[in-house]
């Protein structure tokens, strides 16, 4: 995943470059400006729609006693989005603009959820490999023994490892 990002912070930005330059050969400089700075505005003004859109399914979830599982992921996505949008370029303006409107966002919605299942099964197992303790250090410590000597942080006993 590291790796991932690393190429992204380092490829993106060449890419996006390129396509820049590309455009402003075909459309002329004062175009591609223009279509730049218009989908910094659109994504503002998209941001603010589907942001409020959100909040009142939001809040009508809440109101009828369900979790708005759903309006949270769809508002983080919003908001990644609207961050692809207003960040110059046409590479993550096309990304931001899929995320953005609610049919190709709900076929975004399964692959993140897909993804933080894996990355949330994943972080359990690690934490907790024993069942009994958490690993931490090369030690293993008994989370569930609390010494009675008065210690309020309860450091626990040793185990080994």
């Amino acid at each position: 995943m590291g790796l991932i990002l690393v190429a992204l912070f380092i490829g993106l930005p060449f890419a996006e470059l390129a396509v820049i330059v590309g455009a402003a050969d075909a459309f002329g400089l004062g175009w591609t400006f223009l279509a730049l700075v218009g989908f910094s505005v659109l994504g503002g003004w998209l941001v603010r729609r589907e942001g409020s859109a959100i909040w009142s399914r939001a809040n009508a979830e809440l109101a009828a006693g369900r979790m708005p599982t759903n309006e949270v992921l769809d508002g983080a996505l919003v908001l990644l989005g609207g961050a692809l949008l207003l960040t110059p370029g046409f590479i993550t303006d096309a990304v931001g603009l899929l995320v953005m409107f609610p049919p190709t966002r709900a076929l975004v919605r399964p692959l993140v959820v897909r993804v933080m299942a894996k990355r949330a099964a994943w972080t359990v197992r690690v934490e907790t490999p024993t069942g009994s303790g958490v690993r931490s250090g090369g030690r293993v410590y008994d989370a569930r023994s609390r010494e009675s000597s008065g210690d309020p942080y309860g450091s626990g006993r040793d185990l080994g490892g």
